[in-house]
């Protein structure tokens, strides 16, 4: 059991590198055909390709927007990931605000979910007024 808990943690690590590099094809090759993304408790993006639209949107917004795993915490078909977003809001609108040209930087919590040797959900959780907090400070 604990070799794939390693596997699942090295294919989440695998997979955050591929999205951080925004090459979306290796992304997608880690979702499996029935992922599921949920950016906050009940907003569900079925598919890799409403996935790959949801995170263009961040990268988008920003200029030399990135992330840092900080660590990861795997269990059974479980793997925890606590990261820290940041980039310069300068290019497009986020959460319906104007860039200003901040620097913002946000913690976020990811719970995954493993089948098959790829990701079948993803949980995103942060906080959305923190966000807009600093967006339009």
């Amino acid at each position: 059991m604990g070799n794939n808990i390693e596997q699942n943690k090295q294919l989440v690590r695998d997979f955050y590198v591929a999205v951080n590099n925004e090459d979306y094809n290796t992304a997608s090759n880690y979702l499996h055909n029935d992922f599921n993304f949920y950016h906050q408790v009940d907003h569900r993006i079925p598919g890799a390709e409403g996935f790959v639209a949801s995170e263009k949107k961040n990268f988008d917004a920003f200029e030399e927007f990135s992330f840092q795993v900080i660590d990861l915490i795997a269990e059974g078909d479980k793997v925890a990931v606590y990261m820290i977003h940041e980039g310069k809001h300068n290019k497009n609108p986020l959460m319906g605000i104007e860039p200003k040209g901040n620097n913002i930087r946000i913690s976020l919590m990811m719970w995954l979910t493993i089948k098959d040797g790829k990701i079948i959900e993803k949980r995103a959780h942060f906080d959305r007024a923190d966000i807009k907090e600093q967006a339009t400070l």
